[in-house]
């Protein structure tokens, strides 16, 4: 674990993270005209190319680069001014006042502006929007009743006062705000062509944002392209005039298209080419801030039971996992919040340790509990459902081998598409489905929030008021020692109840053509391409 941290320590030091110098190959963006485009893969397509409705990394990956909030990220992943040119913070630290930039522009040449803003954000706590992703706005003042029904849009503390003036009112100070403010979910969106146009993100035609590209086609299950914003503020910064996310679902043929120049750059990589790959220069591990794990519907038998929960987490053995199905360098999960998170005593993880251990006897012992509690002499059929992804799929067969193995239960898997599969758990229609969730910012907060109560992504139908109630206390608490204390606290909450099994922290791999350089690789988000060029 210490060398996991020490290499996200040091990637977090990095401007940028330049693909390696080796191999000789002629990618697709690399032609010898000198274009500037680069081509990636992508391994699905992107349920939602909307700030307001995303919320997942693919659309994420998206978003990120057509769109830019009031704060964005430099090259080492910092929160930085983005849209706006300066901030004020009131003497209580809860009234925060941005003045936008005067060259902060649309794609189609228009002004953004401050209604922009209050629009974009009311738009997500509008409860007829349905986003779930609106509890990150809950630290506004008024923001939570509203998107509960219990307030009016008004009464949110986001208000336009002048065509580049935004105040933003806070129920408390909050020290991460700037990091908060860099998630999709604050971008903003330009209100006539929402408002003209409920379907408006489906596609390219009029699509209109404010980041460094631009969205220009948009081929679902084929492609996303998108060109350089010649009215972005920062255009001098952009080299790319043109990037393609080539949507290619099987990992054994996105693999190939890189090694046949169709692509030049992938990532997650089939575990058979990762020890393939291993002393290739082009190849990278990138530590990933996020967890990997298999929800329990706790509303469905057998996962109603907390103790047949904690045997099913107890009967895999992630080591083995790590070592021998994904291959590339993960560490095993015994807890929710990955490493990485400087605290006053040191790394959250490591000052956390782990909650449960594996023990296969002990998983027994609690399995055959949890049935006599139950009144069951057989336990019930139990399906592991899963996204369709190579890895996913080898990932949930070695899980059902160990469980049958290591616990006597036979299990079936199943897979559904992307898009598909969100809807499902969404309806809380499964026992037992893989999950990954990813921090927006390195912090245990937004890790912890995904199983909160009234949380539209905790799919569990696991609610803990003392859970929610830790939470929340942490939100306000200004002494950081106090704050990260209370953190503890609620993961141990979480953990007593077991409402998932962890599997393991992420790494992300990649492959990158030699011939591009100068692309941010984040802890916790894709890679960025805002500075990248071909050489």
């Amino acid at each position: 674990m210490k060398k996991w941290i020490i290499m996200l320590v040091a990637m977090l030091s990095l401007s940028s993270i330049l693909a390696g110098c080796g191999g000789d190959k002629q990618a697709s963006g690399d032609s010898k005209d000198g274009k500037q485009e680069m081509t990636l893969g992508m391994t699905t397509e992107p349920p939602a190319i909307d700030p307001a409705i995303a919320t997942d990394t693919t659309s994420g990956w998206v978003l990120d680069h057509i769109f830019e909030g009031l704060y964005t990220r430099d090259k080492e992943g910092n929160p930085v001014l983005g849209a706006a040119k300066d901030q004020k913070v009131s003497d209580d630290g809860k009234t925060y006042t941005f003045t936008l930039r005067d060259d902060a522009k649309w794609s189609d040449g228009s002004p953004v502006t401050a209604q922009d803003f209050e629009f974009a954000w009311k738009n997500v706590l509008n409860p007829d929007t349905g986003s779930a992703f609106a509890f990150y706005m809950y630290y506004i003042k008024g923001a939570e009743n509203y998107n509960k029904g219990k307030g009016t849009a008004d009464k949110v503390g986001v208000k336009a006062l002048d065509e580049k003036t935004l105040q933003v009112e806070l129920n408390a100070p909050l020290g991460y705000f700037d990091k908060l403010l860099t998630m999709w979910t604050f971008y903003p969106v330009k209100k006539d062509i929402v408002e003209g146009n409920k379907n408006w993100s489906a596609d390219a035609k009029n699509y209109v944002s404010n980041g460094p590209f631009k969205m220009t086609d948009w081929k679902h299950n084929s492609e996303v392209v998108l060109e350089k914003n010649d009215n972005y503020y920062g255009k001098k910064d952009v080299n790319l005039k043109k990037v393609t996310f080539k949507i290619v679902t099987d990992a054994t043929t996105y693999y190939q298209m890189y090694k046949t120049n169709e692509l030049d750059f992938i990532m997650t990589l089939p575990t058979d080419a990762v020890t393939a790959e291993k002393n290739n220069k082009e190849y990278q591990e990138v530590p990933y801030f996020g967890t990997y794990m298999y929800m329990f519907n706790v509303e469905k038998a057998p996962f109603n039971n907390v103790k047949i929960r904690k045997a099913f987490a107890m009967s895999i053995d992630r080591k083995a996992l790590a070592e021998n199905v994904t291959k590339a360098g993960e560490i095993p999960a015994y807890g929710m919040v990955p490493p990485g998170v400087k605290s006053p005593d040191g790394d959250f993880r490591e000052k956390g340790g782990n909650y449960f251990e594996e023990n296969f006897d002990e998983a027994k012992k609690l399995l055959a509990e949890g049935m006599k509690e139950e009144g069951w002499d057989k336990l019930p059929q139990v399906t592991l459902l899963y996204n369709t992804a190579e890895n996913n799929k080898k990932m949930a067969e070695a899980v059902q081998e160990m469980i049958k193995k290591n616990l006597g239960v036979d299990i079936k898997v199943s897979n559904q598409e992307w898009k598909t599969y969100l809807d499902t758990t969404k309806q809380h229609n499964f026992q037992m489905a893989r999950m990954g969730w990813i921090g927006s910012f390195v912090d245990p907060v937004i890790m912890l929030d995904y199983y909160l109560g009234d949380s539209p992504n905790n799919r569990t139908g696991w609610v803990n008021k003392q859970f929610d109630e830790i939470m929340a206390k942490s939100k306000i608490e200004q002494d950081e020692n106090k704050r990260f204390e209370l953190l503890h606290q609620a993961e141990e909450v979480l953990m007593a109840d077991q409402p998932f099994m962890p599997v393991y922290f992420y790494t992300n791999t990649y492959l990158t053509s030699s011939k591009f350089k100068d692309i941010a690789y984040y802890v916790n988000r894709y890679p960025f391409l805002k500075w990248a060029k071909k050489e």
